[in-house]
Protein backbone atom coordinates (compact mmCIF):
# COMPACT_ATOMS: atom_id res chain seq x y z
CA UNK A 1 0.00 0.00 0.00
CA UNK A 2 1.20 3.23 -0.95
CA UNK A 3 1.53 5.92 2.06
CA UNK A 4 -0.01 9.20 0.16
CA UNK A 5 0.49 11.53 3.51
CA UNK A 6 2.36 11.33 6.95
CA UNK A 7 1.35 13.13 9.58
CA UNK A 8 3.44 13.64 12.80
CA UNK A 9 2.26 14.21 16.13
CA UNK A 10 4.67 14.67 18.97
CA UNK A 11 2.84 15.08 22.70
CA UNK A 12 6.25 14.98 24.40
CA UNK A 13 6.37 14.25 28.24
CA UNK A 14 10.50 15.44 28.32
CA UNK A 15 11.20 13.67 31.21
CA UNK A 16 10.81 10.42 29.68
CA UNK A 17 13.12 11.48 26.59
CA UNK A 18 12.08 10.39 22.99
CA UNK A 19 11.52 7.54 21.41
CA UNK A 20 15.24 7.65 19.74
CA UNK A 21 18.35 5.83 20.64
CA UNK A 22 20.32 8.36 22.32
CA UNK A 23 23.96 7.28 23.37
CA UNK A 24 23.86 3.32 24.97
CA UNK A 25 20.04 3.80 25.98
CA UNK A 26 17.18 3.52 24.04
CA UNK A 27 14.78 6.05 25.30
CA UNK A 28 11.04 5.82 25.71
CA UNK A 29 8.58 8.45 25.02
CA UNK A 30 4.66 7.45 26.99
CA UNK A 31 3.28 9.67 24.97
CA UNK A 32 3.59 9.97 21.03
CA UNK A 33 2.26 9.19 17.93
CA UNK A 34 2.80 9.26 14.29
CA UNK A 35 -0.35 9.25 11.40
CA UNK A 36 -0.49 8.01 7.98
CA UNK A 37 -3.16 8.22 5.66
CA UNK A 38 -4.06 4.63 3.43
CA UNK A 39 -6.59 3.53 1.96
CA UNK A 40 -7.86 -0.23 1.53
CA UNK A 41 -10.60 -2.23 -0.80
CA UNK A 42 -12.73 -4.13 2.00
CA UNK A 43 -15.71 -6.43 -0.09
CA UNK A 44 -14.96 -5.02 -3.21
CA UNK A 45 -15.31 -1.43 -1.59
CA UNK A 46 -12.24 0.89 -1.62
CA UNK A 47 -12.20 2.96 1.72
CA UNK A 48 -9.62 5.38 2.87
CA UNK A 49 -8.71 5.63 6.55
CA UNK A 50 -6.04 6.95 9.08
CA UNK A 51 -3.47 4.39 11.13
CA UNK A 52 -1.95 6.31 14.16
CA UNK A 53 0.76 4.44 16.04
CA UNK A 54 1.76 5.86 19.39
CA UNK A 55 1.97 5.82 22.82
CA UNK A 56 -0.57 6.80 25.19
CA UNK A 57 0.40 7.08 29.38
CA UNK A 58 -1.21 4.86 32.15
CA UNK A 59 -1.47 7.49 34.73
CA UNK A 60 -1.58 6.17 38.42
CA UNK A 61 -3.83 7.40 41.57
CA UNK A 62 -2.20 10.87 41.53
CA UNK A 63 -2.04 11.50 37.92
CA UNK A 64 1.44 10.47 37.44
CA UNK A 65 3.18 8.81 33.87
CA UNK A 66 3.79 5.38 35.53
CA UNK A 67 3.53 3.46 31.69
CA UNK A 68 3.29 3.98 28.14
CA UNK A 69 1.38 1.52 26.19
CA UNK A 70 1.80 0.70 22.45
CA UNK A 71 -1.31 0.75 20.37
CA UNK A 72 -2.24 1.22 16.64
CA UNK A 73 -5.57 2.81 15.78
CA UNK A 74 -7.36 2.35 12.34
CA UNK A 75 -10.08 5.34 11.82
CA UNK A 76 -12.09 5.11 8.59
CA UNK A 77 -11.99 8.77 7.12
CA UNK A 78 -14.90 8.91 5.23
CA UNK A 79 -16.82 8.82 8.36
CA UNK A 80 -19.13 11.43 9.13
CA UNK A 81 -21.00 10.81 12.06
CA UNK A 82 -18.27 9.25 14.79
CA UNK A 83 -20.92 9.23 17.64
CA UNK A 84 -22.52 5.98 15.32
CA UNK A 85 -19.51 4.54 14.27
CA UNK A 86 -18.34 1.47 16.14
CA UNK A 87 -15.25 1.29 17.97
CA UNK A 88 -13.21 -1.77 18.96
CA UNK A 89 -10.37 -2.57 21.45
CA UNK A 90 -8.23 -5.67 20.29
CA UNK A 91 -6.21 -7.89 22.83
CA UNK A 92 -4.57 -10.86 22.79
CA UNK A 93 -3.19 -13.03 25.55
CA UNK A 94 -0.77 -14.74 27.05
CA UNK A 95 -0.32 -12.98 29.49
CA UNK A 96 2.36 -11.18 28.33
CA UNK A 97 1.36 -11.47 24.64
CA UNK A 98 1.59 -8.29 22.28
CA UNK A 99 -1.47 -7.65 19.96
CA UNK A 100 -0.13 -8.56 16.83
CA UNK A 101 -2.00 -11.66 15.93
CA UNK A 102 -4.98 -10.26 15.34
CA UNK A 103 -3.67 -7.09 14.15
CA UNK A 104 -1.71 -8.53 11.63
CA UNK A 105 -3.71 -11.53 10.40
CA UNK A 106 -7.31 -10.89 11.34
CA UNK A 107 -9.99 -7.87 11.40
CA UNK A 108 -7.08 -5.26 10.69
CA UNK A 109 -6.42 -4.02 6.99
CA UNK A 110 -3.77 -6.13 6.44
CA UNK A 111 -2.61 -9.23 6.69
CA UNK A 112 0.62 -12.22 6.48
CA UNK A 113 1.88 -13.24 3.48
CA UNK A 114 0.60 -17.47 4.13
CA UNK A 115 -0.25 -20.02 2.58
CA UNK A 116 -4.36 -20.27 2.57
CA UNK A 117 -3.87 -22.98 5.43
CA UNK A 118 -1.78 -20.93 7.68
CA UNK A 119 2.20 -21.60 6.65
CA UNK A 120 4.45 -19.37 6.33
CA UNK A 121 5.91 -18.17 2.68
CA UNK A 122 9.23 -16.28 1.62
CA UNK A 123 9.44 -13.53 0.95
CA UNK A 124 7.55 -12.77 4.61
CA UNK A 125 5.51 -9.83 4.04
CA UNK A 126 1.96 -8.45 4.21
CA UNK A 127 -0.90 -7.33 1.89
CA UNK A 128 -4.19 -5.80 2.26
CA UNK A 129 -6.94 -7.70 3.85
CA UNK A 130 -10.34 -7.06 1.96
CA UNK A 131 -12.00 -9.66 4.60
CA UNK A 132 -11.15 -6.70 7.31
CA UNK A 133 -13.80 -5.41 9.95
CA UNK A 134 -12.73 -1.64 9.36
CA UNK A 135 -15.59 -1.00 6.72
CA UNK A 136 -18.14 -1.64 9.69
CA UNK A 137 -15.76 -0.59 13.13
CA UNK A 138 -12.49 1.56 13.53
CA UNK A 139 -9.89 -0.71 15.92
CA UNK A 140 -7.54 0.17 18.05
CA UNK A 141 -4.74 -2.71 19.19
CA UNK A 142 -3.73 -2.19 22.29
CA UNK A 143 0.22 -3.80 23.80
CA UNK A 144 -0.16 -4.43 27.47
CA UNK A 145 2.76 -3.59 29.33
CA UNK A 146 6.10 -4.95 28.58
CA UNK A 147 4.66 -6.54 25.32
CA UNK A 148 5.21 -5.02 22.00
CA UNK A 149 6.84 -1.42 22.35
CA UNK A 150 4.37 -0.61 25.34
CA UNK A 151 7.07 -0.19 28.72
CA UNK A 152 7.05 1.08 32.34
CA UNK A 153 8.54 4.74 33.01
CA UNK A 154 8.82 4.78 36.69
CA UNK A 155 10.36 2.54 38.50
CA UNK A 156 9.14 2.93 41.93
CA UNK A 157 5.81 1.46 40.80
CA UNK A 158 5.67 -2.25 41.44
CA UNK A 159 5.35 -4.73 38.83
CA UNK A 160 2.67 -5.90 40.93
CA UNK A 161 0.55 -2.49 39.05
CA UNK A 162 0.34 -4.34 36.11
CA UNK A 163 0.70 -8.46 36.03
CA UNK A 164 -1.91 -9.74 37.50
CA UNK A 165 -5.59 -10.90 36.79
CA UNK A 166 -7.61 -7.98 38.47
CA UNK A 167 -3.90 -5.11 38.33
CA UNK A 168 -4.36 -5.51 34.50
CA UNK A 169 -7.70 -5.44 33.67
CA UNK A 170 -8.00 -2.21 36.05
CA UNK A 171 -4.93 -0.10 34.92
CA UNK A 172 -6.31 -0.93 31.20
CA UNK A 173 -9.83 0.03 32.00
CA UNK A 174 -7.94 3.39 33.30
CA UNK A 175 -6.17 3.39 29.68
CA UNK A 176 -9.39 2.99 27.56
CA UNK A 177 -10.97 5.64 29.43
CA UNK A 178 -7.98 7.87 28.34
CA UNK A 179 -7.91 7.14 25.02
CA UNK A 180 -11.35 7.84 24.72
CA UNK A 181 -11.04 11.26 25.72
CA UNK A 182 -7.80 11.76 23.28
CA UNK A 183 -9.37 10.85 20.39
CA UNK A 184 -13.29 11.67 21.14
CA UNK A 185 -14.83 8.98 20.89
CA UNK A 186 -17.31 8.70 24.14
CA UNK A 187 -20.33 8.57 22.19
CA UNK A 188 -18.95 5.54 20.26
CA UNK A 189 -20.49 2.19 20.48
CA UNK A 190 -18.08 0.09 21.88
CA UNK A 191 -16.74 -3.47 21.75
CA UNK A 192 -14.03 -5.54 23.59
CA UNK A 193 -12.18 -8.48 21.47
CA UNK A 194 -9.78 -10.48 23.18
CA UNK A 195 -8.20 -13.66 22.14
CA UNK A 196 -6.84 -16.76 24.71
CA UNK A 197 -5.90 -14.93 27.86
CA UNK A 198 -7.46 -11.92 26.55
CA UNK A 199 -10.87 -13.32 27.10
CA UNK A 200 -9.87 -13.11 30.41
CA UNK A 201 -8.53 -9.66 30.04
CA UNK A 202 -12.29 -8.82 28.01
CA UNK A 203 -14.44 -10.74 30.64
CA UNK A 204 -12.85 -9.07 33.41
CA UNK A 205 -12.87 -5.44 31.47
CA UNK A 206 -16.48 -5.66 30.83
CA UNK A 207 -17.55 -5.43 34.18
CA UNK A 208 -14.89 -2.87 35.37
CA UNK A 209 -15.07 -0.47 32.68
CA UNK A 210 -18.71 -0.55 34.21
CA UNK A 211 -18.61 0.13 37.76
CA UNK A 212 -14.92 2.11 37.57
CA UNK A 213 -14.82 3.96 34.44
CA UNK A 214 -18.85 4.57 33.52
CA UNK A 215 -18.16 2.82 29.86
CA UNK A 216 -20.98 0.60 28.48
CA UNK A 217 -20.27 -1.91 26.05
CA UNK A 218 -22.04 -3.01 23.08
CA UNK A 219 -20.38 -6.54 22.80
CA UNK A 220 -17.79 -8.45 23.77
CA UNK A 221 -15.76 -11.01 21.17
CA UNK A 222 -13.86 -14.13 22.80
CA UNK A 223 -12.04 -15.83 20.53
CA UNK A 224 -10.43 -18.82 21.29
CA UNK A 225 -11.27 -18.15 25.04
CA UNK A 226 -9.94 -19.75 28.14
CA UNK A 227 -11.75 -20.81 31.40
CA UNK A 228 -12.31 -17.37 32.77
CA UNK A 229 -12.19 -18.52 36.35
CA UNK A 230 -15.43 -20.99 36.05
CA UNK A 231 -14.55 -23.51 38.18
CA UNK A 232 -14.46 -27.46 36.41
CA UNK A 233 -12.31 -29.86 38.79
CA UNK A 234 -9.93 -32.33 37.23
CA UNK A 235 -12.61 -34.54 36.35
CA UNK A 236 -14.96 -32.35 34.65
CA UNK A 237 -11.67 -30.92 32.86
CA UNK A 238 -10.31 -34.84 32.04
CA UNK A 239 -13.96 -35.46 30.45
CA UNK A 240 -14.22 -32.09 28.50
CA UNK A 241 -10.79 -33.12 26.43
CA UNK A 242 -12.46 -35.55 24.65
CA UNK A 243 -14.41 -33.79 21.98
CA UNK A 244 -10.97 -32.08 20.84
CA UNK A 245 -9.34 -34.97 20.54
CA UNK A 246 -12.00 -36.43 18.59
CA UNK A 247 -11.80 -33.64 16.25
CA UNK A 248 -7.72 -34.05 15.78
CA UNK A 249 -8.14 -38.06 14.99
CA UNK A 250 -10.83 -36.66 12.48
CA UNK A 251 -8.65 -34.33 10.92
CA UNK A 252 -5.24 -36.88 10.85
CA UNK A 253 -7.70 -39.74 9.57
CA UNK A 254 -7.37 -42.05 13.26
CA UNK A 255 -10.59 -42.47 13.79
CA UNK A 256 -12.59 -45.88 12.76
CA UNK A 257 -14.00 -45.85 8.85
CA UNK A 258 -17.53 -45.71 9.76
CA UNK A 259 -16.60 -42.26 11.99
CA UNK A 260 -13.95 -41.18 9.42
CA UNK A 261 -16.42 -41.53 6.29
CA UNK A 262 -18.94 -38.99 7.93
CA UNK A 263 -18.16 -35.11 7.99
CA UNK A 264 -16.46 -33.22 11.41
CA UNK A 265 -19.91 -32.04 11.98
CA UNK A 266 -21.37 -34.94 11.75
CA UNK A 267 -19.16 -36.92 14.37
CA UNK A 268 -18.85 -34.32 16.98
CA UNK A 269 -22.42 -34.05 18.48
CA UNK A 270 -22.22 -37.91 18.67
CA UNK A 271 -19.13 -37.12 20.79
CA UNK A 272 -20.22 -34.62 22.74
CA UNK A 273 -23.14 -36.63 23.87
CA UNK A 274 -21.02 -39.38 25.14
CA UNK A 275 -18.73 -36.86 26.89
CA UNK A 276 -21.55 -35.65 28.83
CA UNK A 277 -23.98 -38.73 29.68
CA UNK A 278 -21.53 -41.54 29.90
CA UNK A 279 -17.51 -40.32 30.30
CA UNK A 280 -18.38 -37.22 32.63
CA UNK A 281 -20.13 -39.56 34.89
CA UNK A 282 -18.34 -42.66 35.20
CA UNK A 283 -15.23 -40.62 35.62
CA UNK A 284 -17.21 -39.15 38.92
CA UNK A 285 -17.37 -42.72 40.34
CA UNK A 286 -13.74 -43.84 39.68
CA UNK A 287 -13.15 -46.77 41.90
CA UNK A 288 -16.51 -47.34 42.01
CA UNK A 289 -16.27 -48.30 38.35
CA UNK A 290 -16.42 -51.88 37.52
CA UNK A 291 -14.02 -53.73 35.41
CA UNK A 292 -16.61 -54.48 32.86
CA UNK A 293 -18.14 -50.95 33.19
CA UNK A 294 -14.03 -49.28 32.94
CA UNK A 295 -13.86 -51.49 29.66
CA UNK A 296 -16.53 -50.55 27.81
CA UNK A 297 -15.64 -46.66 28.49
CA UNK A 298 -12.34 -47.29 27.41
CA UNK A 299 -13.43 -49.09 24.26
CA UNK A 300 -15.61 -46.03 23.30
CA UNK A 301 -12.86 -43.84 24.16
CA UNK A 302 -10.36 -45.34 21.85
CA UNK A 303 -13.07 -45.31 18.93
CA UNK A 304 -13.44 -41.57 19.58
CA UNK A 305 -9.72 -40.52 20.06
CA UNK A 306 -7.54 -42.50 17.86
CA UNK A 307 -5.94 -43.85 20.75
CA UNK A 308 -6.09 -47.44 21.96
CA UNK A 309 -7.97 -49.01 24.49
CA UNK A 310 -5.10 -50.04 26.26
CA UNK A 311 -3.77 -46.11 26.64
CA UNK A 312 -6.86 -45.09 27.84
CA UNK A 313 -6.62 -47.90 30.71
CA UNK A 314 -2.88 -47.72 31.44
CA UNK A 315 -4.49 -43.85 31.93
CA UNK A 316 -7.63 -44.85 34.40
CA UNK A 317 -9.18 -43.07 31.18
CA UNK A 318 -8.03 -39.62 31.92
CA UNK A 319 -5.56 -39.21 29.06
CA UNK A 320 -3.42 -35.55 29.61
CA UNK A 321 -3.57 -33.70 26.75
CA UNK A 322 0.30 -33.67 26.28
CA UNK A 323 0.53 -37.23 26.36
CA UNK A 324 -2.22 -36.71 23.39
CA UNK A 325 0.01 -34.53 21.28
CA UNK A 326 3.03 -36.64 21.24
CA UNK A 327 1.18 -40.62 20.88
CA UNK A 328 -1.69 -39.69 18.41
CA UNK A 329 0.81 -40.33 15.29
CA UNK A 330 3.77 -41.28 16.81
CA UNK A 331 3.38 -44.48 14.79
CA UNK A 332 4.18 -41.92 11.80
CA UNK A 333 6.88 -40.19 13.66
CA UNK A 334 5.40 -36.96 14.34
CA UNK A 335 3.76 -34.99 17.04
CA UNK A 336 0.74 -32.49 16.72
CA UNK A 337 0.47 -28.76 17.64
CA UNK A 338 -0.79 -27.89 21.21
CA UNK A 339 -2.24 -24.77 19.31
CA UNK A 340 -3.46 -25.92 16.51
CA UNK A 341 -3.65 -29.94 16.21
CA UNK A 342 -3.10 -29.74 12.15
CA UNK A 343 0.24 -28.86 12.42
CA UNK A 344 3.31 -31.43 12.59
CA UNK A 345 6.15 -31.63 14.41
CA UNK A 346 9.81 -33.78 14.98
CA UNK A 347 11.03 -35.26 18.19
CA UNK A 348 14.21 -36.38 18.99
CA UNK A 349 12.83 -39.82 19.74
CA UNK A 350 9.39 -41.16 19.27
CA UNK A 351 9.41 -42.43 23.14
CA UNK A 352 8.08 -39.31 25.58
CA UNK A 353 5.58 -38.21 27.13
CA UNK A 354 5.15 -35.18 25.77
CA UNK A 355 6.43 -33.37 22.34
CA UNK A 356 9.91 -31.46 22.63
CA UNK A 357 7.86 -28.28 20.98
CA UNK A 358 4.98 -26.54 19.91
CA UNK A 359 4.96 -27.20 16.11
CA UNK A 360 2.31 -24.65 15.58
CA UNK A 361 3.75 -22.01 17.46
CA UNK A 362 7.43 -22.08 15.53
CA UNK A 363 5.54 -21.70 12.63
CA UNK A 364 3.78 -18.97 13.21
CA UNK A 365 6.62 -16.98 14.42
CA UNK A 366 8.31 -17.28 10.98
CA UNK A 367 4.95 -15.62 9.53
CA UNK A 368 4.53 -13.04 12.28
CA UNK A 369 7.73 -11.39 13.14
CA UNK A 370 9.44 -10.05 10.34
CA UNK A 371 6.21 -8.17 8.81
CA UNK A 372 5.11 -6.53 12.48
CA UNK A 373 8.33 -4.93 12.46
CA UNK A 374 8.79 -3.86 9.26
CA UNK A 375 5.09 -2.75 8.99
CA UNK A 376 5.26 -0.39 12.09
CA UNK A 377 8.58 1.00 11.18
CA UNK A 378 8.35 1.64 7.65
CA UNK A 379 5.18 1.64 6.70
CA UNK A 380 3.53 2.99 9.54
CA UNK A 381 6.45 5.29 10.37
CA UNK A 382 6.69 4.72 14.22
CA UNK A 383 10.50 5.37 14.14
CA UNK A 384 12.28 3.63 17.81
CA UNK A 385 15.44 1.59 18.09
CA UNK A 386 13.39 -0.73 20.48
CA UNK A 387 12.87 -4.36 20.75
CA UNK A 388 8.89 -5.03 19.80
CA UNK A 389 8.07 -7.75 22.16
CA UNK A 390 6.04 -10.44 20.49
CA UNK A 391 6.15 -12.05 24.02
CA UNK A 392 7.30 -9.81 27.07
CA UNK A 393 8.22 -10.71 30.77
CA UNK A 394 4.91 -10.19 32.51
CA UNK A 395 5.93 -12.38 35.68
CA UNK A 396 5.40 -13.28 38.08
CA UNK A 397 1.55 -12.90 37.37
CA UNK A 398 -0.96 -12.86 39.82
CA UNK A 399 -3.74 -15.00 39.28
CA UNK A 400 -5.75 -14.92 42.08
CA UNK A 401 -9.33 -13.53 42.26
CA UNK A 402 -9.95 -14.44 38.49
CA UNK A 403 -14.09 -14.46 38.23
CA UNK A 404 -13.70 -12.89 34.83
CA UNK A 405 -16.76 -15.32 33.72
CA UNK A 406 -18.96 -14.05 36.67
CA UNK A 407 -17.98 -10.44 35.24
CA UNK A 408 -18.92 -10.81 32.22
CA UNK A 409 -22.15 -12.61 33.34
CA UNK A 410 -22.58 -9.21 35.88
CA UNK A 411 -22.21 -6.98 33.32
CA UNK A 412 -24.94 -8.55 30.58
CA UNK A 413 -26.81 -8.72 33.54
CA UNK A 414 -26.32 -4.79 33.97
CA UNK A 415 -26.23 -3.79 30.30
CA UNK A 416 -28.89 -5.22 28.08
CA UNK A 417 -27.12 -3.71 25.26
CA UNK A 418 -24.30 -6.21 26.07
CA UNK A 419 -24.40 -9.17 23.95
CA UNK A 420 -21.26 -12.04 23.32
CA UNK A 421 -19.53 -13.72 20.39
CA UNK A 422 -17.75 -16.75 21.01
CA UNK A 423 -15.06 -17.84 18.63
CA UNK A 424 -13.42 -21.27 18.68
CA UNK A 425 -11.04 -23.82 16.34
CA UNK A 426 -12.06 -27.15 16.70
CA UNK A 427 -8.17 -28.35 16.32
CA UNK A 428 -7.38 -25.80 19.34
CA UNK A 429 -5.70 -28.21 22.02
CA UNK A 430 -4.75 -25.08 24.67
CA UNK A 431 -8.36 -23.63 24.49
CA UNK A 432 -10.75 -26.47 23.37
CA UNK A 433 -14.15 -25.74 21.75
CA UNK A 434 -15.89 -27.90 24.50
CA UNK A 435 -14.73 -25.75 26.93
CA UNK A 436 -15.74 -23.05 25.47
CA UNK A 437 -18.95 -24.12 25.16
CA UNK A 438 -19.33 -25.37 28.75
CA UNK A 439 -17.96 -21.70 29.64
CA UNK A 440 -21.50 -20.34 28.20
CA UNK A 441 -23.32 -23.36 29.79
CA UNK A 442 -21.90 -21.41 33.43
CA UNK A 443 -21.94 -18.11 32.21
CA UNK A 444 -26.03 -18.68 31.16
CA UNK A 445 -26.77 -21.32 33.74
CA UNK A 446 -30.46 -19.47 34.06
CA UNK A 447 -30.98 -19.41 30.47
CA UNK A 448 -31.66 -15.92 30.83
CA UNK A 449 -29.52 -14.13 27.74
CA UNK A 450 -30.01 -16.97 25.29
CA UNK A 451 -30.90 -14.05 22.27
CA UNK A 452 -27.77 -12.44 23.40
CA UNK A 453 -24.82 -14.54 23.28
CA UNK A 454 -23.62 -16.44 20.01
CA UNK A 455 -21.40 -19.66 19.02
CA UNK A 456 -19.36 -20.32 15.97
CA UNK A 457 -17.12 -23.08 15.57
CA UNK A 458 -14.13 -23.24 12.60
CA UNK A 459 -11.92 -25.80 11.08
CA UNK A 460 -8.88 -24.69 12.42
CA UNK A 461 -6.94 -23.91 15.79
CA UNK A 462 -6.19 -21.18 18.05
CA UNK A 463 -5.84 -18.73 15.55
CA UNK A 464 -8.58 -19.69 12.90
CA UNK A 465 -8.03 -16.52 11.03
CA UNK A 466 -4.83 -17.92 9.49
CA UNK A 467 -6.99 -20.60 7.39
CA UNK A 468 -8.32 -17.80 4.45
CA UNK A 469 -11.76 -19.56 4.75
CA UNK A 470 -11.94 -19.29 8.27
CA UNK A 471 -10.65 -16.03 7.90
CA UNK A 472 -12.93 -14.45 5.68
CA UNK A 473 -16.53 -16.51 7.55
CA UNK A 474 -14.63 -15.07 11.40
CA UNK A 475 -14.71 -11.39 10.26
CA UNK A 476 -18.05 -11.79 8.58
CA UNK A 477 -19.37 -13.18 11.92
CA UNK A 478 -17.74 -10.31 13.80
CA UNK A 479 -19.13 -8.11 10.86
CA UNK A 480 -22.74 -9.67 11.40
CA UNK A 481 -22.43 -9.62 15.30
CA UNK A 482 -21.35 -5.95 15.38
CA UNK A 483 -24.25 -5.42 13.15
CA UNK A 484 -27.18 -6.94 15.15
CA UNK A 485 -25.65 -5.71 18.61
CA UNK A 486 -26.45 -1.96 17.36
CA UNK A 487 -29.59 -0.80 18.81
CA UNK A 488 -32.05 0.63 16.67
CA UNK A 489 -32.92 4.49 16.80
CA UNK A 490 -34.38 5.53 20.42
CA UNK A 491 -34.40 1.96 21.68
CA UNK A 492 -33.99 1.85 25.50
CA UNK A 493 -31.80 0.24 27.07
CA UNK A 494 -34.19 -2.30 29.26
CA UNK A 495 -35.50 -5.03 30.08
Amino acid sequence: MKNTMAFVTLLTVLTYGSVAQSGNNIRFNPDTSITTLQEVSIKGQKLPYKAIAGTLPVWNEQGKAVAGLFYTYYERSDVKDRAARPLVFSFNGGPGSASVWMHLAYTGPKVLHIDEEGYPLQPYGFKDNPYSILDVADIVFIDPVNTGFSRIVDSATPKSFFFGVQADIQYLAGWINSFLSRYQRWASPKYLIGESYGTTRVSGLAKELQESQWIYLNGVILVSPTELGIERGSVTDAALRLPYYAATAWYHKKLPADLQQKDLLQVLPEVEQFTLQELLPALHKGGLLSKSEKAAIAAKTARYSGLSEQVWLQHQLDVPVSFFWKELLRDKGFTVGRLDSRYLGIDRQDAGESPDYNAELNSWLHSFTPPINSYLRETLKFKTDLKYQVFGNVYPWDRKNDQTGEDLRKAMAMNPYLNVLVQSGYYDGACDYFNAKYNLWQLDAGNRFTQRISWKGYRSGHMMYLRKEDLISSNEDIRQFIRSSLPSPNQPAKY
